[in-house]
């Protein structure tokens, strides 16, 4: 599969011109008296406090945490290191969008003889993130955040709607709601969240990169994904739920005022709806996602990570020991869950989350829908210039929220296709059509 992703975009591929070292012949040593030492990075909250449990128990392969930056500064700081040959961590916590970025600039290991044989404790949707379709295992699922549906059921009761179970139901409730108070809606359309509008086409059936040999395929505009973009675009056109942007003062206080009565988010929204509307606690309820097909009911996810192994480590065996512990041992399952407030990506995750969120303590079975949710994720290969695909969303989806025209919807489609492929190709990357 590294074979397939000898480029990467422009970026990478000039900061690892001058190549970088690799571990296959590097698991030889040890630290004085066979201890090994390990360097972890994560922006993850608490996670020392997890990893102590790791280094009690396992005192020749100590662990030590060093917290990061997420995102892209954590891309490129470890993109950095690989490029001096140093500095690189053992293991680093990656985005599931990040991983095919990180293997084409050839800066996770493969740890398949270690770890492929975790692949059935996982969902499928998760293990395809760190496997790219593919037979190597660049790195273990972490946490997961499968799309659900929150929605503030005093209002759903007051006129006598229930919870959307397909996404005709999600139009009817939302006309509904702004048609007795022009003043409230049931969602917006954010066109600067690209990773929510990734998740609902990963809903509908949408795998937006492939790969098969060393030829790419590019399908932003495919089937799928213009049928969401036309119905969002839809919504929007006929006034029945909001064109704003998320995570601004404005969103924040439609939330809070009851302007906003529904969201299309992950299973880390109640930590969101706490923070930001925290006057609303008692009022939300959590849902499934509404469907398109309800004989064979599907999700998408809106961010996750997993745990990897980098090529510059010296020990990486024992990392990739470690990581196993960390993502499938029900004591560093239960950590996860209770100090690092993250959800597991592992199926087997239940006996960690025996009570709800504090922003859900009434709704004893939130975690029960999390994990039907996360058992049903639609398989969905990134790229390796995600961050030129969700700049384009950002462009032509700003422009078409502004038009509010669900024409413009599906246009946005093409514009991200040809700059996807376009900048795929000029950083040296072979892609079919």
């Amino acid at each position: 599969m590294k074979k397939a992703l000898v480029g990467v975009f422009a970026a990478s591929l000039l900061l690892l011109a001058s190549g970088c070292s690799g571990s296959d012949d590097s698991d030889t040593g040890s630290d004085a008296g066979g201890k090994v030492d390990l360097t972890y990075w994560t922006w993850t909250p608490n996670m020392d406090k997890v990893v102590e449990t790791w280094n009690a128990a396992n005192p020749n392969i100590h662990v030590t945490v060093n917290k990061q930056d997420g995102g892209d500064p954590a891309v490129t700081k470890l993109l950095t290191a690989i490029k001096a040959g140093s500095g690189a961590p053992d293991v680093m916590q990656a985005e599931y969008q990040k991983v095919p970025t990180l293997v084409s600039a050839d800066a996770l290991a493969d740890i398949k003889d270690e770890a492929g044989s975790l692949k059935d404790k996982f969902p499928e949707s998760n293990w395809n993130s760190v496997t790219l379709g593919g037979d190597s295992v660049y790195a273990v699922p972490q946490d997961n955040a499968p799309l659900m549906f929150f929605y503030r059921k005093d209002v759903f009761d007051k006129l006598k709607i229930a919870a959307p179970k397909t996404w005709d139901d999600y139009a009817a409730a939302a006309k509904k709601i702004h048609a007795a108070n022009a003043k409230q809606y049931l969602g917006t359309f954010s066109a600067t969240d690209a990773g929510l509008f990734t998740g609902l086409a990963q809903q509908a059936g949408a795998s937006w990169w492939g790969i098969n040999g060393d030829t790419w395929s590019v399908n932003i505009n495919d089937a799928a994904t213009q049928k969401v973009a036309g119905y969002w675009g839809g919504l929007v056109q006929e006034g029945s739920i909001l064109n704003t942007p998320m995570y601004t003062p404005e969103w924040n206080a439609a939330l809070n005022d009851g302007t906003q009565v529904g969201w299309v988010s992950a299973v880390w929204a109640p930590g969101v709806l706490e923070g930001n509307a925290a006057s609303t606690k008692g009022k939300w309820a959590a849902a499934p996602m509404p469907q398109w097909d309800t004989a064979a009911p599907k999700t998408g996810n809106w961010g996750g990570s997993a745990t990897a192994v980098t090529t510059q480590s010296k020990h990486p065996k024992q990392a990739a020991q470690f990581i196993q512990w960390l993502n499938t041992d029900p004591a560093a399952i239960k950590l996860l869950a209770s100090t690092a407030n993250v959800y597991p990506a592992t199926i087997d995750s239940s006996a960690a989350l025996t009570s709800p969120p504090a922003f859900f303590a009434d709704q004893a079975d939130f975690y029960t829908l999390a994990s039907d949710a996360a058992k049903i994720g639609n398989p969905f290969t990134y790229g390796p210039n995600v961050n030129v695909a969700y700049s384009a969303f950002n462009d032509a989806f700003g422009k078409a929220a502004e038009s509010k025209q669900s024409a413009q919807f599906t246009a946005a489609l093409a514009t991200m296709q040809t700059q996807t492929v376009d900048d795929m190709k000029n950083s040296g990357f072979k892609v079919a059509g």
